[in-house]
């Protein structure tokens, strides 16, 4: 390849660039997660502000998001998904009716 060659291989080359940053900077962006705080530990909260990741569910019964393992200590229950589903689905206890 002669020197002229190369000379003109690399004007063409440096004439494409501008061309190759513009086109670059156009490109879409990747995809963004769900929301802007997906990645950030406790994000997760639910409906009623339970953080699921942290452990927490919401409980009916006691109105407020509880730990399975911790409600059961603390109601003397069997540390199963079935014993506190059952207490949690329970209607909060409200005023004695007369």
């Amino acid at each position: 390849m002669s020197i002229r060659a190369a000379l003109l291989a690399l004007l063409a080359l440096l004439a494409l660039l501008p061309l190759l940053a513009a086109l670059t900077a156009c490109a879409h962006p990747s995809p963004s997660p769900s929301s802007p705080t997906a990645g950030v530990p406790g994000a997760d909260r639910d409906a009623h502000g339970c953080i699921g990741s942290a452990g927490y569910r919401w409980c009916q019964r006691t109105q407020q998001c509880e730990r399975p393992w911790e409600l059961a200590k603390a109601k003397g229950l069997e540390n199963t998904a079935e014993d506190i589903t059952a207490y949690c689905a329970a209607p909060p206890a409200g005023p004695a009716q007369r």
